[in-house]
């Protein structure tokens, strides 16, 4: 294909971590593996040798190796990997303790604060040794309350050096929904912010967590940072003490860290929740880690030069995904705070003052600076940033024009995707590949990714269907928490096609070798029996400048289904008659007669999940007249109310 946006020079791509891996790879397996092709093919067909030849690559830090690298590999779930090995993941991020800048942290505020390797390493020892001294120890659960603040990372770190399981919230979330998740766990710690900044307001959090601890009583120990207050009072909290008074002690000497078992449980995270309760889904050390590494080491070409920023809140598994950067002793870029505030520039302000190196955001933030008429291409200097990441969402088609036309010329674009899940990719950048407008550019290595039709059958390249894997790897969960028989597990991802991992996304593998994913299958379209991704839709609709953003769904009609197409108009703009034929005529002509909504209809907001995924499922069942089970999982529930009753849509 030659109509490719960007494409890496050989110079760049022979010195890429990815070509030395090939190499070793073709020289440890005897095998010519000429390109990425070739290489993601024998990393699935050999996966024992692939994971075992990462481990060595990457440098693992383990008292022991494992007696066998993969057991039951054909069973899903079921397989067990590396079983004997004896590691712990934050052991394996903590190797630098120089004063090069670990974390460096931008405030909504405008203060900055950063810590070295050193200091980081100091404040998990002092944190993990008064932990213990309450009692936390291997299995014990220890739960974050924070915004995204370099005493948040020490505080997993001190966590996982204990054996002790991390889960975290971010805090904007209600009492209702922290405890949705929290008084699933039982967690023996809480480490919670005394408030926090959003869109130039502070917010107290201390009201709502004297709500959550008089609902948990398991929690035994709290430590609060003080972040909106120099000294906050804490006295109304359950024996809270301050982080300054957790952290005073450092003990002299290494970190004791706990060595546990490869599938020894490290995190606790939660589905979106917004069919039930959120599933509590646990993921393990040395799976989390070496998917991580794989990821940032070869995927990204992540090095201890780089400067890595992804936003996110500790609420969104993007948080966890970043610091694993540390075990490469790449250096850590917090934003806290609102992304829009000041102004839309500050993200890029950070980027140019900081120099930071790769720059992850949502594929609804670049939409929305290109709404905002943002070029920073224009207004920034940009020359430290050598890839942008998206996720979120399917990244438009329009978007990777905008990024190559306003924001960089000579940069790779990494649209990835994977998930809460598996704490990871399936599909996601290349460095030694070409990007292609509206592609991922490839498989994970050692993700056997395929597209299946409904007959459980692999589709070739072009044809739509649900995006599978179909062979175990390592950081499938260790399980979900309170599921003693699997059997939620089970369901959750492997009912449709037997011992086949059904991801959810409705995708097509490419004719380049990437993938496309056009949104959720569950919130696929069903117009006349004909299956229709969401994003397919959005991507014409947003072209529109009277038009902020859409959501699309499928009401149920006359024994079928319709489109129907809600739309949030920029500031001064109205829906008219002329703009919804445009709409119509446009998504007819590029998409298909079957795209175009028999609906559209103005509103106000879009409901959205705590990490800025729009909820169409939630405003699908409002439309049925179905109750959504747990509001508390949308940032923005009295969205909702805007979708009720709609006389628009009994016709």
């Amino acid at each position: 294909m030659s109509n490719a946006l960007w494409t890496p020079d050989p110079e760049r791509v022979a010195a890429t971590a990815m070509t030395a891996f090939r190499h070793l790879a073709c020289e440890r397996s005897g095998t010519e593996l000429a390109d990425y092709e070739a290489l993601w093919r024998w990393s699935i067909d050999d996966r024992a040798a692939f994971w075992s030849l990462l481990w060595e690559f990457c440098g693992v830090v383990a008292s022991k190796t494992a007696d066998d690298v993969l057991i039951d590999g054909d069973a899903m779930p079921g397989a067990r990997w590396f079983t004997g090995a004896r590691l712990n993941h934050a052991e394996n991020l903590l190797r630098r303790r120089d004063d090069a800048e670990a974390i460096v942290c931008w405030r909504e505020n405008g203060t900055r604060s950063a810590m070295t390797f050193a200091e980081l390493y100091d404040s998990v020892a002092a944190l993990r040794a008064w932990l213990e001294a309450k009692g936390v120890g291997e299995g014990d659960r220890v739960a974050g309350f924070l915004p995204n603040l370099p005493e948040t990372i020490a505080a997993m770190l001190a966590t996982a050096s204990l054996g002790a399981v991390w889960t975290s919230c971010s805090p904007d979330f209600g009492t209702r929904g922290v405890l949705d998740r929290f008084g699933q766990i039982e967690p023996k710690a809480l480490i919670c912010a005394d408030g926090y900044f959003y869109g130039g307001k502070t917010f107290d959090s201390r009201p709502r967590v004297a709500e959550i601890l008089a609902e948990l009583p398991s929690v035994e120990a709290v430590v609060v940072v003080s972040y909106v207050e120099d000294a906050p009072d804490i006295s109304g909290l359950r024996d809270a003490v301050s982080w300054n008074a957790a952290t005073s002690a450092v003990p002299s000497g290494d970190i004791p860290f706990a060595q546990v078992a490869f599938d020894h449980p490290l995190f606790i995270m939660y589905s979106s929740g917004t069919t039930g309760a959120p599933k509590c889904i646990v993921h393990g050390h040395g799976g989390t880690l070496l998917q991580h590494l794989k990821e940032h080491r070869l995927h990204c070409d992540l090095s201890a030069d780089d400067r890595l920023f992804y936003f996110s809140t500790c609420g969104w598994m993007m948080w966890n995904w970043q610091v694993s950067g540390l075990a490469i002793g790449a250096t850590l870029m917090l934003y806290e705070g609102n992304p829009a505030h000041p102004g839309p520039e500050i993200l890029w302000d950070f980027v140019e003052k900081e120099k930071i190196t790769i720059f992850g955001t949502s594929a609804k933030y670049l939409s929305a600076m290109e709404k905002a008429g943002v070029k920073p291409r224009e207004s920034h200097d940009l020359s430290a940033v050598r890839l942008l990441m998206s996720t979120g969402s399917p990244l438009t088609h329009e978007s990777y024009d905008y990024i190559y036309r306003d924001v960089k010329q000579d940069m790779q674009l990494s649209s990835i995707s994977g998930g809460t899940d598996i704490v990871s990719c399936f599909v996601l950048g290349n460095p030694v590949l070409p990007v292609y407008k509206g592609e991922i550019q490839s498989r994970g290595l050692g993700m056997a990714v395929e597209v299946f039709g409904d007959d459980g059958k692999a589709l070739p390249a072009g044809e739509k269907g649900e995006l599978v894997c179909t062979r175990a790897f390592p950081s499938m969960p260790v399980g979900f928490w309170n599921d003693p028989d699997g059997a939620k597990y089970h369901a959750a991802y492997f009912d449709t096609f037997p011992n086949i991992w059904r991801h959810g996304d409705w995708s097509v593998v490419t004719p380049s070798g990437g993938m496309v994913i056009y949104g959720r299958s569950d919130a696929v379209l069903n117009p006349g029996g004909v299956r229709i991704g969401t994003a397919e839709i959005y991507r014409q609709v947003e072209q529109f400048d009277a038009i902020l953003e859409s959501l699309c769904i499928g009401q149920d009609w006359d024994d079928d289904v319709r489109v129907v197409l809600f739309v949030v108009m920029r500031p001064g703009h109205e829906l008219t008659d002329d703009l919804i034929a445009a709409i119509r005529l446009k998504i007819r002509t590029n998409a298909s007669p079957r795209h175009m909504p028999s609906k559209v209809i103005a509103v106000a907001d879009i409901p959205r999940t705590r990490s800025n995924k729009i909820s169409e499922l939630a405003v699908r069942d409002i439309v049925h007249g179905r109750q959504v089970k747990n509001t508390e999982a949308l940032a923005n529930p009295d969205a909702l109310k805007l979708y009720e009753g709609l006389e628009a849509l009994k016709s």
